[in-house]
């Protein structure tokens, strides 16, 4: 056991520089991120876009997949042609502003919150864990809800939230990479 953490330790040691590094990259990403939230917010458009995207045509996959297993299996397919649609509205007005991106969120979550329920609402009799499904799409509804009264509180929330995190995050780092560098290999 004491080889392996003092091996860790001269890994470590000998690569201080990459921890200091992560964390001065971490702190300029959260700084930037205060300091430039038009910049970090369309970095979000275009990753939000990105994920919608994904998610809906998995779902649609999916719900063509299973097509022949279920009737309703249109409700699945309902909520990723949703996903598809809204990542294709993002793409096509990367310029949206931070309160029309925080109304397709909105939307969205609320959309598939709900279909997500009905969907456990039909399960109930074929499987056990319907209650899971129920309260992801309850989260959903409720996140929606919440971006639709306060938009704009919203989406500085989440930057700063996000850049908090970073510049946090950074400072351990960088904390660390000082310490280890102090520590004898």
């Amino acid at each position: 056991m004491e080889t392996i953490g003092n091996r860790l330790a001269v890994i470590l040691h000998r690569t201080w520089w990459m921890l200091l590094l992560r964390g001065l990259f971490a702190i300029v990403f959260g700084v930037l991120t205060w300091v430039l939230p038009g910049v970090s917010l369309a970095a979000l458009v275009l990753l939000f876009g990105a994920y919608v995207m994904a998610d809906g045509i998995l779902g649609v996959w999916s719900a063509i997949m299973g097509r022949k297993e279920h009737e309703h299996w249109w409700v699945m397919l309902i909520a990723g042609l949703l996903g598809i649609a809204v990542g294709v509205l993002t793409f096509l007005a990367p310029g949206v502003t931070a309160l029309v991106l925080l109304f397709y969120i909105a939307i969205w979550a609320i959309a598939t919150g709900v279909l997500q329920i009905v969907v456990a609402v039909r399960l109930r009799k074929e499987m056990r864990g319907e209650l899971l499904l129920i309260l992801a799409g309850l989260a959903s509804v409720v996140f929606g809800v919440l971006l639709v009264v306060q938009p704009a509180a919203g989406a500085l929330a989440v930057l700063w939230l996000i850049a908090t995190y970073a510049v946090f995050f950074g400072v351990l780092l960088v904390m660390l990479a000082l310490k280890v560098r102090s520590v004898a290999a």
